[in-house]
């Protein structure tokens, strides 16, 4: 199944157009398309949520990361302030991900 994208107007892939492709190209009526990808998407980020990484074989990985606290500067006024703890999500592409990418640029 061959599912293409260059029918966007805009260059940001977003959840609506997602949903428009899987109404066009796989048939799925607009109200399943866009309850798939609701759900999709609430899936990975309760995930992330509870601590768990997200896997996605061939695209990559979304993984949780703790950051410590640490010092910090107001860069307008100079003005030492400190930043919490926090946690953040880091993607990282996968091999397959990272070649197709190297591979269409060099075309």
């Amino acid at each position: 199944m061959d599912i293409s994208v260059e029918s966007l107007e805009t260059p940001a892939l977003t959840k609506a157009h997602l949903a428009e492709l899987l109404f066009e190209q796989i048939g799925l009526n607009k109200r399943e398309s866009k309850d798939m990808i609701d759900a999709f998407f609430s899936l990975v980020a309760d995930s992330l949520v509870e601590g768990h990484d997200v896997k996605i074989s061939s695209f990559g990985n979304f993984q949780i990361r703790t950051k410590a606290p640490r010092p910090g500067r107001n860069p307008r006024t100079g003005e030492a302030i400190p930043i919490r703890a926090r946690r953040v999500v880091t993607f990282h592409a996968s091999r397959k991900l990272k070649e197709l990418i190297q591979d269409d640029g060099q075309t």
